[in-house]
């Protein structure tokens, strides 16, 4: 197993967390996709929920993981309630090296979002 804790399989270089701004507290089970752009387009590498903290960490397999472009799709309206302004956001972003870790954080209000290349 890596020093990472992460078996063989799997390359777990990337990460999110969604921070509820109106709040402080973290967003709680909120969907996010991880997908990935190909010669086809996008397709889904990996799903999940955000945990209690708010955090998702992907166990994507090794060959899913390369340089190229992805992105998270987070589907936020029910976290937010019917009439919040961004039911869903998604960020694109580009993995030029896919040995480093890759955290994309996002900063959650009813009628705004932030993000940035977390560490």
């Amino acid at each position: 197993m890596p020093s990472d804790g992460v078996a063989a399989a799997f390359h777990a270089r990337i990460s999110t967390h969604i921070l509820d701004t109106v709040t402080g507290d973290p967003a709680r089970d909120v969907y996010v996709r991880l997908e990935r752009r190909d010669s086809d387009g996008w397709s889904t590498i990996a799903e999940g929920r955000t945990d209690g903290d708010g955090r998702l960490r992907y166990e994507v397999a090794l060959h899913e993981w390369q340089a190229g472009g992805y992105r998270l799709f987070f589907y936020v309206e029910p976290y937010l309630g019917g009439d919040c302004f961004f039911p869903e956001i998604t960020v694109a972003f580009h993995v030029h090296d896919p040995n480093r870790h890759y955290h994309v954080p996002l900063l959650l209000s009813r009628y705004g979002y932030t993000t940035y290349r977390g560490s």
